[in-house]
Parts: structure tokens; C-alpha cells; sequence
């Protein structure tokens, strides 16, 4: 077996670490921001202060331009399209009876519309907000509503602790009022780095996820030849049973909020895209537990990795790294 880094790396000391943050708020500040100097930085961690992490995201994914002067436009853009994006996708029968009425208005021979509602006979069994059948627009419109309604109520409670979620503070406000629009073109800009993960048509491929599981059955032979062998030869857990999860849902059930998105941090970093980066944390995931994965049996290893460890993310990310 190859050697494997066991050791964790020492911890920073804090005068690092405020070093650390210094950097990343100076790199921030630049007119033109150097990409490579972010990645760099945030590899290691993004501070947890407000505002910091989304706009270093942004940036690494693409989403903001490195050129300052031009965040403004382009974020007044991209949260117009995705405006433009809903009103036309997302079916809203009171616009459409709105429209219908307006021509009705225009149309000399149209029936008239009574107390700005459409006359009965114009109205059509789909279109009639009391005919809830599975074809009528109006009973899509209310559950609709009624899940962006459970969703608005689910993410303001998710982490009432954190400034992100907080209710009463500007930037939170800020969040809450551009976080769909924002959210929605970042993920993806991060689905791009996954898509054929997610395609049914490329399961069987070298690009698709059951390549991207023997990709990550390659790393752990490569650098731990006998904890393979012992995993899928004389335990049979072939990594579709745990890893499926790990890689399609980005670790994000495999480790509390604060450490999923210290991992992130360092996903996002790669600026050759995430996979290869995701695949060597989860290489390194195995090799930290690996005595006890040696020592088990199918059951005992399954249960491990699918219900992953508390571990010490600073020291997992190193020893992914060492796996570069």
C-alpha cells in the first residue's frame, strides 16, 4: 500500500488565521480580481463574516464577472432574465384571464366582461378557478403557491442563527430578496460541473455516474490497493452503496451545515471543476477510517459509510489534497 497522510496537519494559529481573512477581504477589494489568488484563499476556508462567502462563491462559479465596475449590471441582468424566466414558465391563470378580458375588451363582437370579471360563457372548464381537475390551470397555479409558500417558510427557519437567515438585519433582508434569483443561476453554474451524473442516457458511460464510481474505485486502488480489495472483493461494498449519495448529493448528508460548507469552499475551488476534487475527498473519506473498514465485514462497513463519522473536516481536506 501506498503511504497515506494519517497525521493531521498543525492547526493555524490565529495571527494565520486573521492573515488569512485579511487576504481574502483584500483580493475582494481589487477593481480586477485575481481568480487564481481567490481560489487560492478560499481553498483554505472562506470567512464566515456577512456577505463574504456569497460574493467569493459568486465570483468562483462564475456568476460575477472579476471585473467590480461590472457587478452591478450584471447582477441587475441576470436577476431581470430570471424575472422574465418565471413569467414565462411559471403559469399564472389570473394574468391569463386578465389577458383574455383585455382582448375581449378590443374585440367589437367579444361578449362583454361584467364587473372586470369574464362573462360565464367565455369561461372553460381548465380556466375556472372552482374546477379543480387535474387538467385545470388554476388547480397547477394553487399548488404551486401553496409549495413556494412552505419553501418561503422552510428557509427562513432553516438556520435562524445565522445572518444569512435572519430576518431583521439589511443583509438578510438583501438575501431573502435576491437569494431565488441568485441561487438559481449559481446552481447552475454548479449542476454544469455534475450534469452528466444526473443523465439517465449516460449511466452506462465513462462520463456518467456509474463512470464516475469506478473513477472513484480507481483513486482508492491507487492509493490503498489492499483497503479496496477489502471493500469490494472480500466485502463486496461496491461503492454504489455509499458513494452514489456522497457524490450526488456533494457530501451535503454526509457532514453538519458548517462542514459541508467549509468543504464547498474548497469544491468550488478547483479551477479545473469540482469532480476531481469531490472524488478525492471521498478517497480521503475511506483511507481516515480505514482500520475500521479492514476489520469489518458487509454489514458493519456498510453501516459505517453510510452513516459517515464526525471527523475533523481541516484534516479530511488535507489529506485529499495530499491525494492531488
Amino acid at each position: 500500500m501506498a503511504s497515506s497522510p494519517s497525521s493531521p496537519p498543525p492547526a493555524p494559529p490565529p495571527d494565520f488565521e486573521i492573515s488569512r481573512q485579511s487576504r481574502i477581504f483584500a483580493a475582494l477589494s481589487k477593481k480586477v480580481i485575481d481568480l487564481d489568488e481567490l481560489r487560492m484563499l478560499a481553498a483554505q476556508g472562506v470567512p464566515d463574516a456577512a456577505g463574504v462567502r456569497s460574493t467569493v462563491w459568486k465570483l468562483l462559479l462564475g456568476y460575477l464577472p472579476n471585473d467590480r465596475s461590472l457587478w452591478e449590471q450584471e447582477l441587475a441582468k441576470k436577476r431581470s432574465q430570471y424575472a422574465a424566466f418565471k413569467d414565462e414558465f411559471l403559469s399564472n391563470p389570473v394574468e391569463t384571464a386578465r389577458q383574455v378580458e383585455r382582448e375581449g375588451n378590443n374585440n367589437d363582437n367579444a361578449e362583454h366582461v361584467e364587473n372586470g370579471l369574464l362573462h360565464r360563457s367565455e369561461v372553460t372548464q381548465e380556466e375556472h378557478p372552482l374546477i379543480l381537475g387535474k387538467t385545470s390551470v388554476w388547480n397547477n397555479f394553487f399548488e404551486y403557491t401553496e409549495i413556494m409558500e412552505q419553501i418561503d417558510r422552510d428557509v427562513k427557519r432553516t438556520h435562524p442563527d445565522m445572518h444569512f437567515f435572519c430576518g431583521d438585519s439589511s443583509f438578510a433582508k438583501s438575501n431573502q430578496k435576491f437569494a431565488e434569483a441568485d441561487s438559481f443561476f449559481c446552481f447552475v453554474e454548479l449542476l454544469s460541473g455534475f450534469r452528466d451524473n444526473f443523465c439517465q442516457k449516460l449511466d452506462n458511460s465513462a462520463v456518467g455516474i456509474r463512470g464516475t464510481l469506478a473513477k472513484l474505485s480507481q483513486l482508492v486502488a491507487k492509493y490503498d490497493a489492499e483497503l479496496q480489495h477489502h471493500l469490494e472483493i472480500t466485502t463486496e461494498v461496491n461503492p454504489q452503496f455509499y458513494a452514489f449519495r456522497w457524490i450526488t448529493l456533494l457530501l451535503t448528508q454526509e457532514f453538519n451545515f458548517a462542514d459541508t460548507i467549509h468543504i464547498w469552499d474548497t469544491l468550488l475551488s478547483d479551477p479545473d471543476g469540482p469532480q476531481e476534487t469531490l472524488l478525492r475527498i471521498c478517497c480521503a473519506m475511506l483511507i481516515l477510517v480505514r482500520k475500521r473498514l479492514l476489520a469489518g465485514d458487509f454489514t458493519s462497513n456498510l453501516k459505517l459509510l453510510q452513516n459517515y463519522p464526525p471527523t475533523n473536516i481541516s484534516h479530511l481536506l488535507y489529506v485529499a489534497n495530499k491525494l492531488h
